[in-house]
């Protein structure tokens, strides 16, 4: 017997998050996007329904919608047999919404910027600072192109679109191929989280010619004599820097990114003091690391609490000062292709340290010692071992080197 249901795409979220239609009928299986969102705490899972509550005032017009989707299901499914069609996913979708096609469930259609900007907004809730940026910068560079150009809707990102608008990207900003990369992936990221509320139907974005450009970046990790040279570095005199090479080093031997390894507590160090215990900001996942004897150095000299930090932008200013006074100069020599052009530059190493250098440092020289990748990738959350071996930072020689220990070679 054909039977319908309603689920929520997250039930565990804080925020809002997306109602599903699943429909069960002839040993197959219906998934609709309702395009109606509710916070979890507001949903009966028993009946599969919006909670009778004052906290949710619109509970009734938000159940009645979904009594009107459930009997739409219905109809189109009996409408089919009626008919002496055999039903599939495709079939009933189709008259699926012709069947709510009057406009009841959907009065007013949000535009590809409405739906950006109201998403921006939830993002805010469970996103990363960082994340949100980008998310802002994308969206104002959408807004620039429509208006200098012709105006955008989720109907419009063609790869038409897409490469006029990686050539304005390039052109007109003078972006290099990873920060248009980026760009387009927030487009991808938007167009499907659209999809998936059942506000767009233009699936061009998915086609494999609408991809997201990138190269390999020049960036640099520090080995184990570097960072020992930071760390006996006597910044007693200087309290800001102290404290930005202390945290500094804390990156660098946890694998964390700044967003976690600067929120360290006494809560996250665990048996008996021997690991760091956090569930990361950006991907929720939790991980375990041994606690390095330098990290018990510095949790034992702030008591397990570590210093506030300062903006990610500030420590990465005042991080170049430090590896200067370490005496890191080595000239490093970097491209970057540029508004379409490759750009060389040789810059001394310490002017290309960032925070982000402290985890790629922690998992080149964990390659190289040669913990096994699986391990490594446990605390980095690479999900594949090719996305982490184009993630740290091997030279040729260092490689040859490694190599020197193999049987192979003996």
């Amino acid at each position: 017997m054909a039977k319908a249901k309603f689920i929520l795409k997250e039930p565990n979220s804080k925020i809002d998050t997306l109602v599903y239609l699943i429909y069960n009928y002839q040993y197959k299986r219906f998934k609709y996007s309702t395009g109606e969102t509710i916070n979890p705490k507001f949903w009966n899972k028993n009946v599969q329904r919006a909670k009778t509550t004052k906290q949710f005032k619109e509970h009734p017009e938000f159940n009645s919608r979904l009594d009107k989707i459930e009997n739409g299901i219905n109809n189109a499914f009996r409408k089919l047999l009626n008919d002496g069609v055999q039903p599939n996913n495709v079939r009933l979708k189709e008259v699926l919404e012709n069947e709510l096609s009057d406009n009841l469930l959907k009065p007013n259609q949000k535009t590809l910027f409405e739906f950006i900007e109201d998403y921006i907004e939830e993002s805010k809730l469970n996103k990363t600072t960082g994340t949100i940026k980008v998310y802002k910068t994308t969206f104002k560079y959408l807004k620039e192109y429509s208006k200098k150009y012709k105006p955008i809707n989720f109907e419009n990102i063609t790869l038409e679109f897409y490469n006029h608008y990686l050539n304005f990207l390039k052109s007109v900003h003078n972006l290099s191929a990873n920060t248009v990369g980026k760009h387009i992936k927030t487009i991808k990221s938007f167009m499907n989280e659209a999809t998936e509320r059942g506000l767009n139907k233009n699936l061009e974005f998915r086609n494999k010619k609408f991809k997201t450009i990138r190269e390999e970046a020049d960036t640099v990790y520090l080995n184990i004599e570097e960072l020992e040279k930071i760390e006996k570095l006597d910044l007693k005199a200087s309290p800001r820097l102290e404290r930005v090479r202390d945290l500094f080093l804390i990156g660098c031997y946890t694998g964390l990114r700044f967003s976690d390894f600067t929120q360290i507590n006494p809560e996250n160090i665990v048996s008996d003091n021997t690991v760091i215990q956090v569930r990361t900001k950006k991907t929720g996942q939790r991980v375990s690391i041994p606690l390095h004897k330098t990290v018990r150095t510095i949790l034992k000299k702030y008591k397990n609490r570590l210093p506030k930090a300062y903006t990610n932008q500030t420590m990465n200013d005042y991080l170049k000062e430090v590896v200067s006074l370490a005496g890191i100069k080595e000239l490093v020599e970097t491209t970057i292709t540029k508004g379409g052009k490759i750009e060389k530059k040789v810059l001394p190493k310490y002017k290309l340290v960032s925070t982000h250098t402290a985890r790629r440092s922690f998992a080149t020289n964990l390659y190289l010692a040669e913990v096994p990748s699986i391990s490594i990738m446990k605390i980095t959350g690479h999900k594949t071992e090719r996305s982490f071996l184009q993630y740290i930072r091997v030279t040729q020689r260092e490689n040859a080197d490694k190599l020197l220990t193999h049987p192979f070679f003996n």
